[in-house]
């Protein structure tokens, strides 16, 4: 397989039934990287990388500024609470309070609680295990999270029917070429974020249990090490504490109206909702990747490392604001080749990763702006929504 640096385009053809049937049935095969082209790529990433952390004499996990970051997110996201439950507020106020709290959340799930998951934050396992249970703050199951991200999306990135992350419930939102189109989607460039809004409210009622029972179906809870019943219960546990803080403790303690504290929880989840996909999307449901599709076996024809490449764009490189808000997932490349190094190092390796895939002439998709990213994830949305047919596969 050659790899040519391609822009996605659609025509007006329509895939048959076949096409869909096919991938439809492939979810639950052993899906494998085959492609040999380039593959020399991440071992010579992966040496120079490593060289800089050794000529540096750094940790490639988390340092001081990570521990000071970790703290103002936490602090972003339950000051508010504090003060929703102790000061008797107008109403602006108390909403100012919700959608700070909003901002909080998502800051601390891009920032904290992403590189626990990941192993990245700190070098002792366990130290990892008890910081990803921030999660129980954000109202989600870490374990869950980590077979959809860790397991499902970066190593099957941008794979028709098996990165979920590409695959919203589908008479809403299309993600990939390789999904059915209705008519309904020519319009989801537009309503895209209403439902993008609603994401972190599913996942603190319904999407762990569906999911929970979806990964015991595939065999993928016992990758984890945890026992279904075990992790069911769990899930229940949490789910009873975070709406207890959350929910219950404004009731009990607040003078508010039930319906201001209603307001104001839905404010903060779709505020968070927002942000988390404006972040996340233009990563990877953008004009530039080419959504690579398994065979009848399950053989990917690709190099995992250069599909990485392929499917995964960073944006707004040069603002260190944005990137600190973010958990540097500005920088997508960076993370999906290294998940298991602290955001803080990214934008140093950057430079090693973009001048290493020049040399293998290699694509290193990056906007310039944020603004630019979330344009092209709409033009993505737009085109997926008028047209059927799929780009040319590798």
């Amino acid at each position: 397989m050659n790899y040519v640096k391609t822009t996605l385009k659609f025509t007006k053809v329509r895939l048959n039934r076949s096409t869909f049937t096919k991938i439809d049935t492939m979810q639950h095969q052993n899906i494998r990287f085959t492609g040999t082209t380039n593959s020399e790529f991440y071992k010579v990433l992966r040496t120079r990388v490593n060289s800089y952390f050794k000529e540096k004499n750094i940790s490639r996990h988390a340092n001081s500024k990570m521990v000071i970051k970790t703290i103002a997110m936490l602090s972003i996201y339950l000051t508010p609470l504090v003060v929703l439950l102790t000061l008797d507020l107008s109403f602006p106020l108390y909403m100012l309070m919700w959608i700070i709290m909003g901002i909080g959340m998502a800051g601390v799930g891009l920032s904290v609680m992403h590189d626990a998951n990941h192993g990245a934050y700190s070098k002792n396992e366990s130290v990892n295990r008890l910081i990803s249970k921030v999660m129980i703050l954000l109202g989600g199951s870490d374990v869950n999270w980590r077979i959809q991200h860790n397991v499902l999306h970066h190593t099957y990135t941008n794979v028709a029917d098996v990165d979920e992350d590409i695959k919203p419930p589908s008479f809403i939102l299309r993600f990939s070429p390789h999904a059915k189109r209705n008519k309904l989607h020519r319009f989801q460039f537009i309503y895209a974020w209403f439902f993008y809004g609603m994401m972190t409210m599913m996942w603190s009622t319904t999407k762990d249990f569906q999911q929970a029972l979806r990964y015991k179906s595939k065999g993928l809870i016992e990758t984890q090490k945890i026992s279904f019943r075990k992790h069911l219960f769990t899930i229940i546990i949490s789910k009873l504490a975070y709406h207890a803080v959350f929910i219950g403790l404004p009731l009990l303690f607040n003078v508010a109206p039930w319906y201001w504290l209603a307001l104001g929880w839905l404010t903060m989840q779709f505020i968070c909702g927002v942000i988390l996909a404006a972040i996340f999307q233009p990563a990877h449901v953008v004009p530039t990747s080419d959504y690579p599709l398994p065979d009848d076996s399950g053989n990917v024809d690709a190099d995992w490392a250069v599909n990485q490449l392929y499917n995964t764009a960073n944006f707004a490189p040069k603002d260190p604001i944005l990137s600190w808000y973010v958990g540097g997932l500005n920088f997508q490349v960076e993370h999906h080749l290294f998940p298991n190094i602290c955001h803080v190092h990214y934008p140093n390796i950057s430079k090693i990763v973009k001048e290493t895939a020049s040399e293998f002439n290699l694509p290193y998709h990056s906007y310039n702006t944020f603004f630019k990213a979330l344009k092209e994830h709409t033009k993505m949305l737009y085109n997926l929504g008028k047209y059927d047919n799929a780009p040319a596969i590798h």
